[in-house]
């Protein structure tokens, strides 16, 4: 048979002594940020092999037979399918890439193989932002990029030293930026998260959900990350009246509150006062209700209120968008409501909370609904109710024993209990959860709403007045409302970071470090669609995806051709000694072979034009002072009074 290709009788280039190190240094700068993202069973595999792969190469012995390294290979996939559950999707992936990154330094023999690793490390450096976009993760990034390019220019430039080589890679990245910011303003923005493959996009994050247990807010809230931020065009509400609504819960199975069925159309709202107008900035999580202020009234185009006054988007919040709206703080909501909507706020399992519902049978038969919820109220106030992150485990009946027996609990305890006994005296009622209040930082002005300001509430449906706030918590821990959540727990409870006393002196410093941090999100990662079209509206452009094309194409030209011509041209500049020694030689008539060096040309002259020789020495003294000495520019203006001297003639 013929052979379309004739195998190389050369073996492939190995890689010198000097060459690994730098392999060692991308492998740890481009897997090192997802130590704190991937397992710990895949850091500490990665961690063992970059570890056994220096110790060899620093013992200068044999790197492991391909054989060993197959079942290793294989045993980490295996792992990660096991982990995961698939190979496809962000997480997986991204663990892929980190197990083939830890295993390729085994295999470091050629030159290839060292391709191999600079090509992953490239690519481990897209997967960093899939986790994080805040300025420490850009500047690893841009840092790491320097490293995999100085390492790349190593492999191909020689045994050169590292200073060089690293000031080499720096131009390069300087080069390229004017390129990077045409793409940045130019590139047509895509709605829509980094990371779009159906198995991950739209996993769930850190966050409220649409379910409520015993519990879980106050798990919640021991996390200090930030929710969303808020400007207002005015000045900020007090803080008591800063409730964030969120998914209003009406399914009660007797443990558990769900989100239940939603009845009735658009929500009827009858405003007194003006609408406060805000802008919010809500980080991805990976659900669709948007957390409005109570009561929402002018919605973003793409969001709408259910019947419950839960503001939705079309679709789940998968990364930090930018909204404007406008609330009313004070408000009427569904004075009349559906015979449906009250039965559906009415329901209560059977054979659950027999206590609970027998105090709120005494109060039925002899209040009023307005009293009923005072008699509540009052109840929470004057017995012995403590407001705690820690409370006790509670069993089936679970309202009973919160009022009756343990009497401590938190903010969803409270909630909960409220609407059980609401319900159980004839009034409909819902919990609603959401955030309430908020921390202006006083650095720009944002008001920061953390998710250690998760909230439970309830409603309850009077007839003529519709749906009112009422919030138990206020009437057990009123300075969970006015002040905040560590005013209102005893001491000794578990705090989120932020909030700790200890940290008083810490807190400006965090809120510098979060003001920079919003600067950053707020003008270049929240460079959007909305703003490249006010761009190029200012620059009189049309929009649309046309018009960024041929921009996007036209200005890369520009930039392309400019930077070739800058190179081109410091490539093509002719050192002035060489131009002055040029000038010398056209004045005396004397031509120079194109690979004789000055001094051979003298000694030619000394043979055969003494006197041509004797005129140009002092020229080619100087010119060799110049072009060889240590302080060679030093000797400049010696080389140009030569010349000079060789006739009247201008210099160049």
């Amino acid at each position: 048979m013929r052979r379309w290709f004739k195998r190389s009788a050369l073996p492939p280039p190995a890689l010198s002594r000097s060459e690994p190190p730098w392999l060692f240094a991308v492998a740890l700068a481009t897997t090192l940020p997802h130590a704190f993202t991937q397992p710990f069973w895949l850091t500490a595999w990665a961690g063992l092999c970059w570890v056994w792969a220096l110790i060899l190469w620093r013992n200068d012995r044999r790197l492991p037979a391909r054989w060993l390294l197959l079942p290793l290979a294989l045993a980490g996939a295996l792992a990660i399918r096991i982990e995961f559950g698939s190979f496809f999707g962000r997480e997986p992936g991204v663990a892929v890439l980190v197990l083939f990154m830890a295993l390729k330094l085994l295999e470091m023999r050629q030159r290839r193989d060292a391709v191999v690793v600079i090509m992953l490390g490239y690519f481990l450096l897209l997967t960093h932002y899939f986790e994080a976009q805040d300025i420490p993760t850009a500047l690893w990034m841009l840092f790491a990029l320097w490293l995999v390019s100085a390492a790349l220019l190593r492999l191909h430039a020689g045994a050169l030293a590292v200073r060089p080589v690293l000031a080499q890679s720096a131009r390069l990245l300087a080069q390229a930026l004017p390129l990077m910011l045409i793409f940045y303003l130019f590139f047509p923005r895509i709605p829509g998260p980094l990371w779009g493959l159906p198995q991950d996009a739209f996993s769930a994050r850190t966050g409220l959900s649409e379910s409520m247990a015993p519990g879980s807010i106050g798990q919640l809230v021991q996390n200090d990350a930030i929710a969303f931020r808020v400007r207002f065009d005015g000045p900020v509400p007090p803080k008591n009246r800063l409730y964030w609504r969120g998914p209003v819960l009406t399914a009660f199975d007797g443990q558990r509150w769900q989100s239940g069925p939603v009845t009735g159309g658009k929500p009827v709202i009858d405003a007194a006062g003006e609408d406060i107008a805000y802008e919010m900035t809500l980080e991805a999580h990976g659900q669709r209700w948007l957390l409005a202020l109570d009561a929402p009234r002018q919605l973003p185009a793409d969001a709408r209120a259910d019947a419950r006054l839960t503001v939705l988007l079309a679709r789940p919040l998968e990364s930090r968008q930018r909204f404007r709206l406008s609330a009313a703080l004070d408000y009427r909501f569904n004075e009349e409501e559906t015979a449906t909507s009250r039965a559906l706020n009415l329901a209560l399992p059977a054979g659950f909370n027999p206590r609970t519902v027998a105090l709120a049978e005494t109060w039925r038969n002899t209040r009023t609904p307005e009293q009923i919820v005072a008699a509540a109220l009052t109840h929470f106030r004057t017995e012995a109710f403590y407001y705690t992150l820690q409370p006790p485990l509670l069993g089936r009946d679970s309202v009973d024993e919160f009022l009756f027996v343990s009497r401590r609990g938190f903010c969803e305890h409270y909630a909960a209990a409220f609407v059980v006994l609401m319900r159980a005296a004839g009034i409909p009622a819902r919990v609603v959860t959401g955030y309430q209040g908020g921390e202006i930082n006083p650095h720009d002005g944002f008001l920061v709403v953390r998710q250690s300001d998760a909230h439970a509430w309830a409603e309850v449906w009077l007839a003529g007045r519709g749906w009112v706030r009422v919030d138990p918590t206020a009437a057990v821990a009123p300075e969970r409302i006015e002040r905040g959540l560590a005013s209102a727990l005893p001491a000794g409870e578990p705090l989120p970071f932020f909030m700790r006393a200890s940290n008083d002196w810490l807190r400006p410093l965090l809120q510098r470090w979060e003001a920079l941090n919003n600067a950053w999100q707020q003008q270049v990662l929240g460079y959007d669609q909305l703003r490249q079209q006010a761009l190029l509206q200012r620059l009189g452009l049309p929009g649309g995806w046309q018009t960024l094309a041929w921009l996007l194409a036209g200005l890369s030209t520009l930039g392309l051709v400019l930077l070739t011509t800058l190179l081109l041209y410091q490539k093509r500049r002719t050192p002035p000694e060489i131009r002055l020694l040029q000038h010398a030689l056209r004045r005396t008539g004397v031509h120079c072979a194109p690979a004789e060096s000055p001094l051979a040309l003298a000694a030619r002259l000394a043979r055969e034009n003494p006197e041509t020789a004797q005129r140009l020495a002092p020229v080619i003294e100087s010119f060799v002072l110049v072009r060889y000495a240590p302080d060679g520019r030093e000797h400049l203006a010696t080389l140009r009074a030569a010349v000079a001297a060789l006739g009247r003639r201008r210099t160049p």
